[in-house]
């Protein structure tokens, strides 16, 4: 599933970015108890991690399984957060909503033995500056191969 704000827009918009989601999974238990979710290493490209479900796998044991986030804050530091506390009885599953963190992100399995699925979309937003700068530089090219145009010389009445 691909979706683009430029498809969202109006026509006559000039849109400089574009959003592509898709779909994110991973399974936390005693034998993998966190995963790192990280985006590419690119200068044009933001990567996040949209949590919607964290929910009980089949053979969970009746104990509390507590998932927690670490990611960064708006001051660039490391915070970790529970964000679900499930229980095969009484909650085997919790919806985050549109649960928005910027990569990197770790979700650990803090206690239980799971297994724990979380659930979600991997969003990437590319802005097009590469491309506005490559015309830019075009733009620089036709103007310097453009003659200049003179001025047309007066007539001299006699």
């Amino acid at each position: 599933m691909s979706i683009t704000s430029e498809e969202a827009s109006d026509a006559g918009s000039m849109d400089r970015s574009r959003l592509e989601s898709y779909i994110f999974s991973c399974e936390l238990s005693s034998e993998v108890p966190f995963f790192t979710f990280q985006g590419d290493e690119d200068e044009y490209l933001e990567h996040f991690l949209e949590l919607r479900t964290v929910c009980l796998g089949e053979g969970a044991k009746e104990e509390n399984n507590v998932v927690e986030v670490t990611a960064m804050n708006h001051q660039g530091k490391k915070v970790s957060v529970p964000v679900a506390n499930l229980h095969v009885n009484c909650l085997p599953m919790v919806n985050l909503g549109d649960f928005e963190l910027l990569a990197p992100v770790t979700l650990h399995l803090k206690s239980g033995s799971g297994p724990v699925t979380i659930s979600g979309l991997h969003l990437i937003t590319c802005e097009r500056e590469a491309d506005s700068e490559m015309s830019e530089d075009e733009e620089e090219r036709e103007e310097e191969e453009m003659v200049p145009v003179k001025p047309a010389k007066k007539k001299q009445i006699l």
